[in-house]
């Protein structure tokens, strides 16, 4: 159904034909005394014309909107025209004339009712530039929620039902061992009674030797003979042998709830913290969020082009070095903004350092020879303390506070993603490791620790990073392993090393999705595509590095190092 003139929105692209009788010319402008659309030429016209010159002729976009036409209740052959200002209600120019509103001021409704109009306009004009993209801007972001939440829920069940798995394995195996035990027990009492049986057939045979002798003292051949017999031992019955009877074991039925069982498959917790209110823009800062979006997609746009330029290049080159006062070698470090620097060193010296090599800031913490320190999208440093099992955020200002808890793990690794947020923790617990994701405000949201198979994963998580196409990856020190799973917790592979033993340490990826591993064995860096497919020993001694155990790329793609025999880190140009 086509819309009347007055539906049609002001700033549609539509078509309209002259008002002036057999023009069929495009309308442009509008002549709001007339009320009437009309073509260049025929305005010209309109105001050369000496009845007409002084209308106002506007473009048609501005057009005044003509006054519905309405016949007055009380005068019905008049129209109404007027807005009485003291009882604000539309007359007819006879009603003025009337008691009712003899005295009062008049405007004429036309002009009312075209401000009105205008203020509708800027009403609509706000609804479509503001309130509805921003609405729908909302549902997408309750979409991307909705997603988000069937995901974490769906990576829930897989672990609830890889904990049950875990669970009957453990049950088979103890079932396997208690029939075991019930049946060395039934074989020991089986011998026992075996060996009483058998002295008893002993006995009886025994007892009819001993008949046969008697019998024949009966028809002794002479006298001497009973005479001797009737003296002798062996005519004395031997006592029967003594047995016992055996005490079978007994079963005690295990003492278990329903409580008990659900315990050993974990527990689905609700955090108790009040839902965050979704974040509405202010109208007044729309445009600007507009233009920001715009900025931040053409940086999306340049990094994606930088991404399909770029690739390994023949030679590594070193672009610098730096000396980091305050640690003795460098196990870990974690690129702030502005290329400020963060190292730590095995007695768990934390320090940061600016890009002339100035010592900013240090920390005494009780990290070692682990990634626990990792710079978050807001320019935060967060890291773990395993000796108080918490992670703790340092803020540009500063202030040192306790940020999550984790229980009864203890956290070794950590990072934060530079795509969504998240925070990635790799924990050990009784020697099994697991890797824990939390949302950037502290949220768990996702538990890694065993395969499909009900396979633990990890020992010790040593370093922990996230590849661009969502992978977790992790230097497990004590599985001499690159542990990589998807983003869903699926395990995908595991890296042992290029031909001889293998000892992981720090580990990161670049654009291109290639991991880079450092090993102990080899002091080298290898370097393997998004797959765990070897690629090359990217660094060696030959290239100037020796011990390396923390690598780190940054926004530019160079390659950071850190070495664990000094207090040196020392930059590499390896994409070209």
């Amino acid at each position: 159904m086509a819309l009347s003139e007055s539906q049609i929105p002001p700033d549609a692209q539509h078509y309209l034909v002259c008002g002036t009788e057999d023009c069929e010319r495009n309308c442009q402008f509008y002549c709001n005394d007339c009320h009437q659309p009309m073509c260049e030429q025929c305005r010209e016209e309109h105001q050369k014309n000496k009845k007409t010159k002084n209308h106002e002729v506007v473009p048609y976009k501005q057009r005044k909107r003509p006054l519905p036409v309405e016949k007055c209740k009380i005068h019905p052959t008049r129209h109404i025209e007027l807005l009485c200002e003291e009882c604000q209600i539309p007359i007819c120019s006879k009603c003025t004339g009337t008691k009712e509103h003899r005295g009062h001021a008049f405007t004429d409704l036309e002009l009312v009712f075209a401000e009105k109009c205008s203020l509708c306009h800027i009403e609509i004009t706000k609804i479509r530039s503001y309130f509805e993209p921003t609405s729908q801007d909302l549902k997408k972001e309750i979409a991307g929620d909705v997603t988000e939440t069937k995901k974490i829920m769906e990576g829930i069940r897989s672990s609830i039902k890889t904990e049950a798995e875990a669970v009957k394995k453990l049950v088979d195996a103890v079932t396997s061992d208690k029939i075991e035990q019930a049946n060395k027990i039934e074989q020991s009492l089986l011998q026992t009674l075996n060996r009483q049986n058998q002295e008893i057939d002993y006995y009886i045979n025994y007892l009819n030797d001993l008949i046969k002798t008697y019998y024949g003292y009966l028809s002794p051949s002479n006298i001497e003979q009973l005479t001797f017999a009737l003296k002798s031992e062996n005519l004395i019955i031997r006592p029967i042998p003594e047995t016992s009877k055996p005490v079978p074991p007994i079963f005690t039925a295990g003492q278990y709830r329903k409580e008990d069982v659900a315990k050993l498959l974990g527990r689905i917790t609700v955090p108790n913290t009040k839902p965050e209110n979704r974040k509405i823009k202010p109208m007044e800062t729309a445009s600007t969020q507009m233009k920001l979006t715009e900025k931040q997609r053409k940086q999306d746009r340049e990094k994606s082009d930088v991404k399909q330029t770029l690739s390994l290049s023949s030679s590594v080159t070193k672009v610098r070095e730096y000396t980091v006062p305050g640690v003795d070698n460098v196990f870990h470090i974690s690129l702030g903004k502005s290329g400020r620097l963060w190292a730590s060193d095995k007695d768990g010296n934390l320090v940061q350092i600016d890009l002339q090599g100035n010592q900013l800031q240090k920390i005494q913490t009780s990290g070692e020879f682990e990634g626990y320190h990792t710079v978050t999208q807001d320019g935060d440093l967060i890291y773990t303390d395993r000796e108080n099992k918490v992670i703790n955020r340092i803020t540009p200002d500063n202030t040192i506070t306790g940020f999550i808890k984790t229980g009864d793990w203890a956290p070794l690794s950590i990072h934060s993603s530079h795509n969504h947020g998240d925070i990635l923790v790799g924990m050990i617990k009784n020697r099994e490791g697991k890797v824990t994701r939390y949302n950037k405000t502290g949220t768990e949201i996702q538990n890694i620790q065993r395969d499909n198979k009900g396979q633990v994963l990890y020992s010790y998580p040593q370093y922990i990073t996230e590849n661009i196409n969502g992978d977790v990856c992790v230097s497990d020190w004590d599985k001499h392993a690159v542990v990589v799973v998807d983003k869903s917790g699926q395990h995908r592979f595991s890296y042992t090393g290029h031909g001889s033993r293998f000892y992981p340490y720090g580990i990161c990826n670049d654009v291109l999705g290639h991991i880079l591993v450092c090993d102990d064995i080899s002091e080298t860096v290898h370097l393997l595509d998004k797959d765990g497919q070897f690629l090359s020993l990217l660094l060696a001694e030959q290239q100037g590095v020796k011990y390396p155990y923390s690598v780190c790329v940054d926004d530019e793609n160079n390659l950071w190092v850190g070495q664990g025999n000094t207090n040196t880190v020392t930059v590499y140009k390896y994409l070209q």
